[in-house]
């Protein structure tokens, strides 16, 4: 996952010095990042360092990020002048530097490592944009979906042509697949998510399709809609550990790709109950292509850097033992 950087000294050092904000934007710092996990655990792919809510500043919303609470918004979106003074913007110019950072990533990785981009899913961004920050209840976001459905749809609108913009240019720019990350989907009941959100993600990832950009539909907590994922699309679809990798991809469909689905608070576990957590997802995949090993969700900061690659190894492991 992207966060896996968070606990590496090497980040935490860089960290010390910098804001994340100014990571972000310093290419060389970025593309450090980026490249970080894959130089020490040997991962397949890296995941570009980037923040979910860098657009919203070219789109004309004031943010920082507050120490241990995360994003806070200073200017959210409550009324309809609020969407209204929303700008139209150009990510290849108003992002370049998340553009600058997959070329400098894309120059430094071997073909043979995959570099994956990701943004943010309408539905996730517009909640951020809306609450201030973090929610627990999504209150005023769900309030705005059902009060004022025509304002919902103005915003959304919006969201959704900045994204699919945004992921293009970093297809253009390099990156070999990118992520519509909808972190929060999982607070919706299924009703809300097919008739508030499911559209506008499913309009970003034909888009991609038709421009024949690789995609990956992540989400979490969403285990009891997968029927719906899949409606929305994409190339392969996330999963956490809410569900079983084996349940999960039979209702997915095995034409889809699947992610996951180890819980992140397993790698705080001893070697080799780790070891077999991870061994029995991969006795799930059956050996199916179209699985790709990931965490459920993103690595926790306490994570000892070499239970990850324990998870690494296990999975390498059985890889070469299922192909001899």
């Amino acid at each position: 996952m992207r966060q896996a950087g968070r606990s590496m000294q090497e980040y935490r050092s860089l960290r010390e010095k910098y804001t994340l904000l100014e990571i972000c934007k310093k290419t060389e710092l970025a593309c450090e990042v980026t490249l970080q996990p894959v130089r020490k655990l040997g991962v397949d792919a890296a995941i570009l360092f980037a923040d979910i809510l860098l657009p919203a500043a070219p789109l004309g919303i004031s943010f920082d990020f507050s120490q241990g609470e995360g994003p806070v918004i200073r200017n959210p979106i409550r009324e309809a002048g609020d969407v209204e003074r929303l700008r139209s913007f150009d990510p290849r110019e108003d992002l370049s530097f998340v553009l600058s950072t997959i070329r400098l990533v894309r120059k430094e990785l071997s073909s043979s490592i995959a570099l994956i981009g990701f943004a943010g899913a309408p539905f996730t961004l517009a909640s951020y944009l809306i609450e201030g920050g973090r929610s627990d209840y999504y209150l005023r976001t769900k309030s705005m979906m059902h009060q004022r459905p025509d304002l919902w749809e103005k915003l959304m609108d919006k969201i959704t042509t900045a994204t699919f913009d945004y992921l293009s240019a970093q297809a253009e720019a390099g990156a070999q697949a990118v992520q519509l990350f909808d972190s929060w989907a999982g607070a919706l009941s299924p009703e809300d998510y097919q008739k508030f959100v499911l559209p506008y993600s499913q309009k970003i990832l034909e888009r991609l399709a038709q421009a024949g950009i690789p995609t990956i539909h992540f989400s979490t907590g969403t285990g009891g809609f997968l029927d719906l994922l899949r409606k929305a699309g994409g190339d392969a679809l996330s999963v956490d550990w809410r569900i079983s990798l084996k349940e999960a991809w039979k209702k997915i469909g095995y034409d889809k790709g699947i992610q996951g689905n180890l819980d992140p608070a397993s790698l705080l576990s001893p070697p080799e109950i780790l070891k077999s957590l991870t061994q029995n997802i991969l006795h799930q995949a059956e050996g199916r292509p179209g699985h790709i090993f990931n965490l459920g969700h993103g690595v926790l900061p306490q994570t000892p850097e070499d239970h990850l690659k324990i998870v690494v190894e296990t999975v390498k492991e059985w890889k070469n033992a299922s192909s001899s």
